[in-house]
């Protein structure tokens, strides 16, 4: 039997990091979707958010443009609608929203342009600074992202022709999980094809997992590389990660981000002969069947519904389905908790975050309960607590936190652009 080596790291893919004038600490976060741009402009100097926004519908007549300035614009939001062709046209006009705030992309106090980009593969292990060579290969995996990296090509493309002076950076969202061990991101498949495909456990959400495992470290008092934490990133998309002293060990979702949890539209985990089952029975095509399992699965397949506040409240009126689905989904989520805990061997913290983790306290209570002999415990008073700070949600006398974290992506992606341009470390920004 021939042994195949597992394929060697590449080195990390830095770019050319031009210096940032010490003057210059501004970041504009640009998160491209098909038809959306959010956006955010931080000062990682002062520690705060200057502005932020969203446009949406782009290519629509009914485009709209929401618009918030937080520094001296008393946050009072502004709207504007009507047709934006495409995205140069949308930066363009989110361009002229931050100059009638003093805020244009002109300023000299602007450091870097920080772009999500959600599949990188394992070329990119860390923030980039975007050149052509860059570019190619963000187009290289297209065909294992074929929703997102087109999207976020055309935000980096759109920003390089406002500011070609200025550094793009590149935040991967599959970037913080490319320190998994070759056990836990192979896939049992024949090693040439897997190889010649790309096919393997990426992960994603990756900003949120790394944002969200430094605050809880910081929650407990300790520093990342002491602490051991199992993140779950539960929003309409959802998923898990164990993370060793500040590393990714493990991550739910894989290839793409359709394995692992229950999601809002997506099924998360399926015995993949369910696919041939469909095709072979049910006359499915392949377009079809990934509609079915990415739009039309998870809580909105279980019951009609993906938002977790209706669910909880059609359980309350006694309703069976909305039951069934809250029960697979927490079924799931204990699963992964109870997986993650065997890869961790030891376990510091439990995190919640995003939409539902931070939210929904019936989810958190119903995912931890059952779990005592594992140290995990949800104190019921604290947990029905809603604040937008990071808090300890277990009793005093738990083994093991149990933590709500507000994830903040664009934070970390600004973090990350400035320390890259800046010379400085994500956790010496002060923002």
């Amino acid at each position: 039997m021939t042994a195949h080596p597992s394929p060697a790291a590449p080195p990390e893919e830095t770019g050319p990091a031009p210096l940032a004038p010490p003057h210059a600490t501004r970041v504009l976060v640009l998160n491209s979707g098909s038809s959306s741009l959010k956006y955010q402009l931080l000062d990682m100097h002062e520690g705060s958010r200057l502005a932020l926004g969203l446009v949406e519908r782009i290519g629509e007549e009914t485009s709209r443009l929401v618009h918030t300035p937080l520094q001296g614009g008393g946050g009072v939001r502004r709207e504007t609608e009507g047709p934006i062709a495409d995205h140069q046209a949308a930066l363009k006009a989110v361009a002229e929203e931050l100059a009638a705030d003093g805020l244009g992309l002109d300023s000299p106090e602007l450091a870097a342009i920080g772009h999500r980009v959600v599949h990188g593969g394992l070329r990119f292990t860390a923030p980039t600074v975007v050149d052509d060579e860059v570019l190619a290969e963000i187009e290289r995996l297209v065909p294992v992202a074929p929703l997102h990296n087109p999207a976020n090509l055309t935000g980096i493309r759109t920003a390089m022709t406002l500011r070609p002076d200025l550094p793009q950076v590149a935040v991967f969202d599959t970037a913080f999980h490319t320190t998994m061990p070759e056990a836990a991101a192979r896939y049992a498949i024949d090693v040439e094809t897997a190889d010649a495909h790309r096919i393997r456990r990426y992960g994603f959400h990756g900003t949120s997992h790394a944002y969200v495992s430094r605050e809880t470290a910081r929650l407990l008092g300790k520093t990342p590389e002491e602490v051991n934490v199992i993140v779950l990133h539960l929003g309409n998309g959802a998923s898990a990660s164990a993370v060793a002293g500040g590393r990714c060990v493990d991550t739910s979702m894989g290839l793409t981000p359709l394995e692992g949890l229950v999601m809002g539209t997506r099924s998360g985990d399926v015995d993949p002969a369910v696919t041939f089952h469909l095709m072979r029975n049910a006359g499915m095509s392949a377009d079809e069947i990934d509609v079915l399992l990415n739009k039309r699965s998870g809580l909105v397949g279980l019951c009609g519904d993906n938002d977790m506040r209706e669910i909880r409240r059609r359980i309350d009126e006694g309703d069976a389905r909305a039951a069934l689905a809250f029960d697979v989904y927490i079924h799931r989520l204990k699963k992964y908790i109870g997986a993650y805990y065997a890869v961790l061997g030891r376990v510091d913290a439990v995190a919640f975050t995003a939409g539902v983790g931070e939210n929904a306290a019936p989810v958190r209570e119903a995912a931890i309960a059952g779990l005592e002999e594992l140290g995990l415990a949800v104190d019921a008073d604290l947990n029905a607590v809603r604040s937008d700070e990071a808090r300890i949600v277990s009793p005093v006398y738990a083994r093991v936190a149990v933590a709500v974290v507000p994830t903040d992506e664009e934070l970390e992606i600004a973090r990350q652009s400035y320390a890259l341009v800046s010379e400085t470390t994500p956790e010496g920004v002060n923002a």
